[in-house]
């Protein structure tokens, strides 16, 4: 059993930047799907799509599968260098629009679950929405 499907996708990411894997596969949900909007509107990946069960092989289990194409620079430079999962199941770490610094000065982004759904901290400071902070990347 999962008790962190958030951080499971970020790991994801992780190794398959490390591994330099154009395609990371996922277990489908809205929340991993507005992180990887997010991914694509900041530049940190290509595109993001859903796929069926019936479009799977047979081994990768029932439900949707989120597919991320991920980022590199022309000679292989990792666009996405670091990623952090911030606020966790047994620490949830929320903050207001007022309190989000930028990350590196603007070189990182955070990525912030509001009631408006999952957005930027660039974002959330412009709506001036506060909320909590799933993760960090740069």
């Amino acid at each position: 059993m999962m008790t962190d499907p958030i951080a499971d996708m970020l790991t994801r990411i992780r190794n398959a930047v490390s591994v330099e894997r154009p395609i990371v596969e996922m277990p489908h949900s809205k929340v991993k799907r507005g992180v990887a909007e997010v991914l694509k509107r900041e530049g940190y990946i290509w595109d993001w799509r859903e796929e069926n069960a019936d479009e799977q092989s047979k081994d990768s289990g029932p439900g949707k599968r989120l597919c991320i194409d991920l980022k590199y620079g022309p000679n292989g430079e990792r666009v996405i260098r670091h990623i952090k999962r911030v606020s966790k199941p047994g620490c949830r770490v929320y903050s207001r629009a007022t309190a989000l610094r930028p990350i590196l000065n603007g070189l990182g982004i955070s990525i912030i679950s509001t009631s408006r759904g999952v957005i930027s901290d660039r974002e959330a400071r412009q709506k001036k929405l506060g909320g909590e902070v799933l993760c960090e990347l740069w």
